[in-house]
């Protein structure tokens, strides 16, 4: 078996668990490939959902799958959020940690060299109105081609107060 098909072989099947997973608070989730597994300063993804509960609180995390190769321990990406009012405040950065700054271990779960993190973003998020909300995400590293990301994304879930 050639390492190509190994490696595709695997992807496929991480994403087969992440979509068969059962969780009764997940309103919302999915995730942007990228092509040649590099995130280009030009590609902006955008995900939107729906929301229809306006009294509820939302908890909003961003994945990221990255490989060994990533050459940085962090990531920052802005996003922007706007609704059926408009934007939704004002675009926020964020710092992902990637890599845990001092010994270099990979944080998420991983398989091999490919790992995959979710990173609560908008913790107890209110959305105002019911409709459509599109979330944008960014890349906002000081290169132009982040190599090693190969994907990432959005998951919205009903927040619920820890016991």
């Amino acid at each position: 078996m050639n390492q190509r098909f190994a490696f595709r072989l695997v992807v496929g099947l991480g994403f087969a668990g992440l979509l068969t997973a059962c969780d009764p608070n997940r309103v919302f989730e999915q995730n942007t490939d990228f092509p040649k597994y590099s995130w280009d300063v030009q590609q902006k993804p955008a995900f939107t959902f729906a929301i229809a509960d306006t009294a509820a609180r939302y908890d909003v995390y961003f994945n990221v799958r990255y490989a060994s190769a990533y050459g940085y321990y962090n990531l920052y990406l802005q996003h922007a959020l706007t609704g059926p009012g408009g934007p939704v405040g004002r675009p926020l950065l964020h710092q992902m940690l990637l890599l845990d700054p001092k010994t270099g271990e990979p944080k998420g779960k991983g398989t091999g060299d490919i790992y995959d993190l979710q990173v609560l973003a908008l913790p107890k998020q209110h959305f105002a109105r019911p409709g459509s909300y599109t979330i944008t995400l960014e890349q906002y590293m000081r290169q132009d081609q982040l190599p090693g990301l190969m994907a990432v994304g959005v998951r919205v879930a009903r927040h619920e107060e820890k016991k």
